[in-house]
């Protein structure tokens, strides 16, 4: 009786606790100041969900090392935070081509001409004279100077060429100012206060943040591209085909997983109404994973969510007719549940397995939304197994304990009825 009460408490807790993560992933709650938004505002949207530009840039020239395009790769990301849009993506495709989404943005030609181009960084002096350029600077950071009344400081390091050529501007414009520009535009124009020999100068002063003394080092840094790109590929997707692609996705979300819900309620009742709870769980902890892992969500990303939704159904399945086999064999509900879980898990394991080495092959040889895809389905497929193989049988033993599987009504064609004694085996 003890543990019958003990199981009753801790299955509507463990109810409560998932309708309430439920309830704050679709409509967010605010807990003593602190804000839980929803997930679907939380989680990055693809270009074909809200719009955007899409650039395939291809890089020129036949003997580039790879080192080379994956300095390209960060430079392009340096850029395309300058544009400050949220949710971008720039990721390398294939052996000499670099993907750019910027969604919220419109103007191919303004991206393309603001971010893809090879770009120049230059430090010009008083007389307008190049003094040094982007090819001199081997590295560029920010910081807080304690001994200049903590000030955010921008420190710089040139390689050896532009080491000598600053050595000498220094020297002839000391007391002056050097600008320094990228693509025409001015980024900062200190003054020289000493003769730098050494490649490492420090710029100060001003009324700038740390986060905009970052800012302005991560563009010093970027500096010219140190290959040609050239746009092979542009698309550009409308605000009004994203905006109308989203509630759609959504849509056939709800009704895709609310059709699996109702069968496995209809065909298995009580345990299909467990698998339900656990299935909603699942839902919550993937989209949860997604806005941890900065996942950008497409239209293939939600198809390969439904189709894990639905492979998280198939291992509940494995497990009811397992169970199922061992209470026709005679077992005791509780037995059965054991035996059910053990004798479905090396099923489980197969399917699950083999889906995830299909994720990983798409990832490494796929590009664009193909990644996507994969990315979803690989974390989709380990959470289901987690749901499936934890919640399922967590709440499934509280439910035996409780009673609830004595009586032929809660249990439907999941359970075998003997008519002589009234009870299920």
């Amino acid at each position: 009786m003890k543990s019958k009460v003990k199981s009753t408490i801790v299955f509507f807790l463990c109810i409560i606790l998932i309708g309430f993560l439920a309830y704050s992933g679709a409509y967010g709650v605010t807990l003593g100041g602190y804000e839980l938004k929803p997930l679907g505002q939380v989680i990055n949207k693809g270009l074909d969900l809200q719009g955007g530009v899409s650039v395939l840039e291809e890089v020129q020239g036949n003997n580039v090392d790879q080192k080379t395009i994956d300095r390209t790769v960060e430079l392009l990301s340096l850029r395309v935070n300058k544009l400050g849009v949220s949710e971008t993506v720039v990721a390398r495709e294939g052996q000499k081509r670099i993907r750019i989404d910027i969604p919220g943005k419109f103007d191919a030609k303004e991206v393309i001409d603001g971010v893809a181009k090879t770009g120049e960084l230059k430090f010009v002096g008083p007389d307008n004279k190049t003094i040094l350029t982007g090819k001199d600077v081997k590295d560029a950071t920010a910081s807080i100077d304690s001994q200049n009344g903590n000030k955010p400081t921008i420190s710089l390091e040139l390689n050896s060429e532009g080491a000598k050529k600053f050595s000498d501007a220094t020297q002839k414009f000391l007391g002056q100012k050097i600008a320094i520009y990228l693509d025409n535009e001015m980024l900062t124009n200190p003054q020289v206060d000493a003769h730098i020999t050494d490649g490492r100068a420090s710029i100060s002063g001003g009324n700038q943040t740390l986060q905009e003394a970052q800012r302005q080092a991560d563009l010093i840094k970027s500096g010219a591209l140190p290959v040609t790109v050239k746009p092979v590929q542009v698309k550009t997707v409308g605000a009004s085909l994203g905006a109308n692609a989203l509630p759609l996705s959504i849509l056939a979300g709800k009704i895709g997983i609310g059709l699996v819900m109702l069968f496995m309620l209809l065909y298995y009742r009580l345990p299909g109404l467990i698998a339900d709870i656990a299935l909603t769980l699942y839902v919550y902890i993937v989209l949860v994973a997604f806005a941890n892992v900065n996942v950008t969500l497409t239209l293939a990303g939600i198809a390969a969510f439904l189709l894990t939704v639905g492979m998280a159904v198939d291992a509940n399945i494995l497990i009811f007719e397992r169970t199922k086999e061992e209470l026709k064999s005679g077992r005791s509900i509780k037995a059965s549940i054991d035996a059910g879980f053990r004798r479905a898990m090396s099923s489980i394991l197969d399917s699950n397995i083999t889906s995830i080495i299909s994720g990983f092959v798409l990832y490494n040889i796929g590009t664009g939304s193909v990644k996507g895809f994969a990315l979803t389905l690989i974390i989709g497929v380990v959470l289901s197994m987690f749901t499936a193989i934890t919640v399922t049988r967590t709440l499934m033993k509280l439910v035996a304990n409780i009673g609830w599987f004595n009586h032929i009504k809660t249990i439907g064609t999941f359970g075998v009825h003997d008519f002589r004694k009234g009870v299920v085996k």
